[in-house]
C-alpha cells in the first residue's frame, strides 16, 4: 500500500482565520489527485467565495487506520483548531479489524481533542466497511459511527461518499478514491454539515443533518 502524507495549509482570507483541521486517510489527502482538487481545498474554495475567515488544513494520511490517527492527534492540534473534521475508520474496515477497537479509538480521539482544544468542536465523517465481510460486520461496522456521534454529540456526515461509492464515473480507477468530478460531491456532503458550525462562528451548534444514503465504497 502507497503511503503518503498531505499536511496543507490552504490559502485564506487575509486577517486572523479560524482553522479547521480535516484529520482522515486517502480520502482527505486526495490520493491520485493534485491538492487542490481534494475536498479539503474546495472547502477552502467555498469559504473564500463566501469571505468567511477561515482556514482550512489537510491533514489527511494515505492507509492509516483510527490508531494511526489517535497516535497523531496531538501534532494535528498543535495549533489549536476550533474545527475538527475526523475522516478515519474506513481502513480499519478494509482490513477487517475489530469493530470495538475501532469505536473505542473514535472515542479516545473526541476525547483527547477536546482535553487538548477546549471548546473545539469536532465533526464525524461516517464510513462504510466492504460487502465481503459479511452483513454482520458492515452492519456493526455502519453503525459505530452513529453511536460515538450520538453519545459524544458530535455532528455527523452519514456517509462521507454518499452519491460517489460504487459510481464508476465518479472515482479513480482503482474504483475505491474520487476523481475530480467525485470530490465536488464529496466536498458538498460535507460542506453541508460542516456549514452550519461555521456560519455560528462554531459556538454551540450540533447539527442534525438528513441521513444521506449510503453507497459501498472505502479508503
Amino acid at each position: 500500500m502507497i503511503v503518503a502524507a498531505a499536511s496543507v495549509v490552504l490559502a485564506a482570507p487575509q486577517g486572523r482565520p479560524r482553522e479547521i483541521v480535516f484529520l482522515g486517510t486517502s480520502l482527505t489527502a486526495g490520493l491520485g489527485l493534485e491538492a487542490s482538487q481534494a475536498f479539503p481545498a474546495l472547502i477552502q474554495r467555498k469559504l473564500d467565495v463566501q469571505h468567511l475567515p477561515w482556514r482550512a488544513v489537510n491533514a489527511g494520511v494515505s492507509g492509516e487506520t483510527s490508531a494511526g490517527a489517535l497516535r497523531r492527534l496531538d501534532w494535528v492540534l498543535k495549533d489549536a483548531p476550533a474545527i475538527l473534521v475526523l475522516e478515519t475508520g474506513a481502513n480499519d474496515g478494509l482490513r477487517g479489524l475489530d469493530v470495538d477497537t475501532t469505536r473505542a479509538n473514535l472515542e479516545a480521539l473526541v476525547r483527547r481533542a477536546r482535553a487538548a482544544v477546549p471548546g473545539i468542536r469536532i465533526v464525524l465523517a461516517g464510513m462504510e466497511a466492504p460487502p465481503n465481510l459479511g452483513a454482520r460486520y458492515t452492519a456493526r461496522f455502519r453503525a459505530i459511527f452513529r453511536q460515538v456521534a450520538a453519545r459524544e454529540h458530535l455532528a455527523l456526515i452519514p456517509f462521507l461518499l454518499a452519491g460517489v461509492g460504487g459510481v464508476d464515473s465518479l472515482n479513480q480507477g482503482d474504483g475505491i478514491h474520487p476523481n475530480v468530478a467525485g470530490e465536488r460531491i464529496v466536498a458538498d456532503n460535507v460542506w453541508r454539515v460542516l456549514a452550519p458550525l461555521i456560519r455560528s462562528g462554531a459556538r454551540s451548534l450540533t447539527p442534525n443533518p438528513s441521513p444521506l444514503t449510503p453507497n459501498p465504497s472505502h479508503s
